[in-house]
């Protein structure tokens, strides 16, 4: 063998012990849950389109849901239920998500509303003014506290916008509501 045979097997070796070291398995592990993910929030159930309200019908609605009592506890007019999402999209994380934050899973569908209206619950959804992701957020390095791949993780995003909604509304229904009246979350 000649000293470039030596110096090629001695290269693969050192190439074989990088692969195999655990900074590359864990490298190796987010990029495929990256995948997973992104392919996640790119599948979409739509269970109802979102109804485009104007203010005076929002007010309406509001005060028709207060005047009225069902005597139901699974949800009211202003908490409609529904069904948990399929397993793997944007919309499971978030369903799954809710009771952390302190939300039934009746506020879902009202969540479902809000997120569909605003980027139709894709991650790399962005507007003119620079809102951006799932819950569009204005800027997007808002979403940073959440964790640094608020870009790309829906998970991170939808975690964000939980405890963004969770602060400023209380509820996943009260922003709706919001959203209703102002056309803005």
């Amino acid at each position: 063998m000649g000293p470039s045979a030596s110096g090629a097997s001695g290269a693969a070796a050192g190439l074989e012990s990088i692969t195999n070291t655990k900074a590359v398995a864990l490298l190796q592990q987010e990029h495929q849950q990256a995948i997973v993910m992104s392919n996640a929030s790119r599948t979409l159930t739509v269970v109802a389109k979102a109804k485009v309200a104007t203010p005076s019908s929002a007010v309406a609605k509001a005060n028709q849901s207060s005047s009225s009592s069902s005597g139901s506890s699974t949800g009211t007019a202003a908490e409609p239920t529904a069904a948990a999402p399929n397993p793997g999209t944007a919309q499971s994380i978030a369903y799954n998500m809710l009771a952390s934050f302190g939300f039934s899973t009746s506020q879902f569908g009202c969540l479902q509303d809000i997120w569909q209206r605003e980027s139709g619950w894709s991650y790399d959804a962005e507007n003119p003014s620079g809102a951006y992701g799932i819950p569009q957020s204005l800027p997007a390095s808002k979403m940073a506290s959440a964790g640094s791949d608020y870009l790309t993780n829906p998970a991170t995003q939808i975690k964000w916008g939980l405890g963004y909604i969770k602060d400023v509304y209380g509820s996943p229904c009260a922003a709706w509501n919001f959203e209703l009246a102002n056309n803005y979350y």
